[in-house]
């Protein structure tokens, strides 16, 4: 039922949900209409459009489809992220990973990728632990691409400026070498250091594309919390994608509440949460 004369019907939810499976891959269920009526209804205001259903004929129209998209999944996809978030996968990055693609002497670069870096709280923090790490591997070049597939998050990373509420979670010794305070003592407000933000390259990148458009191979993938969102099926086909996109031996790193259980990939599990491509 239609909560008032311009709320949102079953019928455009299910319009909705479909288009977004389809485009991205995030399954929405029927108990997240309210929450998209909610986040859509800015979108409404703004372009000037008096129903869901129009909207829903607009967004999913081919003309409109490529701008407006960003826009739809920008108010579907939440973006809760933290410095130094699970700290057990930055520790064995640095301890185990690190010396061990050193040892290798690996054409000296280490290529990372954080896909779903959201606002870039993640592959900053990858960018400290590692830059504080390097002058013990001299010669060891570090490049990190952060990809999300919302716009206005990745303006943010991109601009690596921080309110200083958000840096709690980075020890001391960190904030010290890698965060700048803001000259204006009214504002509360840290940026990056120019030498942490040259490590990383930001791109937008959808995960459903078919291929991603990368010409490196990686090292080292962390896509964690992001495939939550997505059924079996996608998420089997999204880390198969990504096990081709690994060198040889290459790392994933997925978040505590995931799992690649009864997904049967060619991945073997070397610490809690952290797979090496076999």
């Amino acid at each position: 039922m239609q909560h008032n004369n311009s709320g949102m019907w079953d019928r455009e939810f299910t319009r909705f949900s479909s288009f977004i499976y389809e485009q991205v891959g995030i399954k929405l269920p029927p108990s997240k209409k309210t929450m998209l009526e909610g986040r859509l209804h800015k979108r409404l205001k703004s372009l000037n459009i008096k129903t869901y259903e129009e909207y829903a004929t607009y967004v999913i129209s081919s003309e409109n489809k490529h701008v407006e998209l960003i826009h739809l999944i920008d108010a579907v996809t939440t973006n809760k992220t933290d410095f130094f978030r699970e700290p057990h996968h930055f520790e064995y990055l640095v301890r185990n990973v690190l010396p061990a693609l050193a040892a290798q002497g690996s054409g000296s670069s280490l290529n990372i990728w954080s896909a779903g870096c959201s606002s870039g709280e993640e592959p900053y923090t990858m960018a400290m632990v590692l830059a504080d790490k390097l002058p013990a591997y001299p010669g060891l070049r570090v490049s990190i691409l952060a990809s999300d597939i919302c716009t206005d998050v990745l303006k943010k990373a991109r601009d690596g400026i921080y309110p200083e509420e958000r840096i709690n979670t980075i020890p001391l010794y960190y904030k010290k070498k890698f965060l700048l305070k803001s000259r204006e003592r009214t504002r509360s407000l840290v940026r990056v250091v120019p030498e942490l933000r040259s490590l990383i390259t930001f791109r937008r990148i959808n995960f459903m594309d078919d291929d991603f458009g990368l010409t490196n191979k990686m090292d080292v993938i962390f896509c964690r919390n992001v495939v939550i969102y997505f059924d079996k099926p996608t998420q089997k086909a999204l880390m198969l994608k990504f096990h081709q996109q690994l060198k040889p031996g290459g790392y994933l790193f997925i978040g505590h509440s995931e799992s690649l259980n009864g997904l049967d990939l060619p991945f073997k599990p070397v610490a809690n949460t952290i797979f090496q491509k076999v």
